[in-house]
This record gives structure tokens, sequence and C-alpha cells, in this order.
């Protein structure tokens, strides 16, 4: 089977899983925490440090009942934000367009 690359979003999305799982554990062993949501401590170390940013779902939800994180909680922490939309470009003015370099003033010619 071959693997499609992951989007940016997805290895973001993936990262911010990490690192609030990381959070949420605390001062509990990564053995500790995966042995109670059934996972290898290897498992659980890959997806905290964004090595594994898409796990399968079950392993996301045994993960968040032994940390104490609801499902809910888990999809707005974990979904990027959305970059702001650009302002659009101003309208061209429709005058001459100053110079940003003004030519000299014309000396008045001799009578």
């Amino acid at each position: 089977m071959v693997r499609t690359p992951l989007t940016p979003e997805e290895r973001e999305r993936g990262e911010r899983l990490g690192l609030l799982l990381r959070s949420a554990r605390g001062e509990r062993s990564m053995v500790e925490i995966a042995a109670a949501a059934g996972l290898s401590a290897e498992t659980l170390r890959k997806i905290e440090t964004g090595r594994a940013p898409t796990p399968a779902f079950f392993t996301v939800a045994a993960l968040a009942r032994v940390l104490g994180l609801s499902m809910d909680e888990l999809v707005v922490l974990c979904t990027p934000t959305p970059a702001p939309a650009l302002a659009p470009a101003p309208a061209p003015h429709p005058g001459p367009v100053p110079s940003a370099h003004p030519a000299p003033a014309l000396a008045p010619a001799p009578a």
C-alpha cells in the first residue's frame, strides 16, 4: 500500500495533538499512560513527537480517556486556525501617479 504524503495541515494537526497529549500527561510516564491505553510506549512517543501525526481514531480515543480529555476538546484544540484573509489591494488612483523622485525646478529663462 502506497501512502500519499501528508499535507502541511495534517502535519500541523499531528504536532498539535502530540503537544496536547504530552501536556496532559504531565509528570506521568509514557509507559504508564501507554499501558493504561493499551498501546506501546513507542507508539505514544511517536504520536507525542509528531512522527505518527495521523493515529487511528481508537488510539486517540483510548489516550483521551486515560488522560481525562474529551474528544471534542481534542478536535477543537488540534484543528489549525485558518489564516486571516488578505485584504484586497486598493483600487488604483484615477489621477496621475506622483513620482518618487520629482524633477528639479527649472530656473526662469533669461529675458
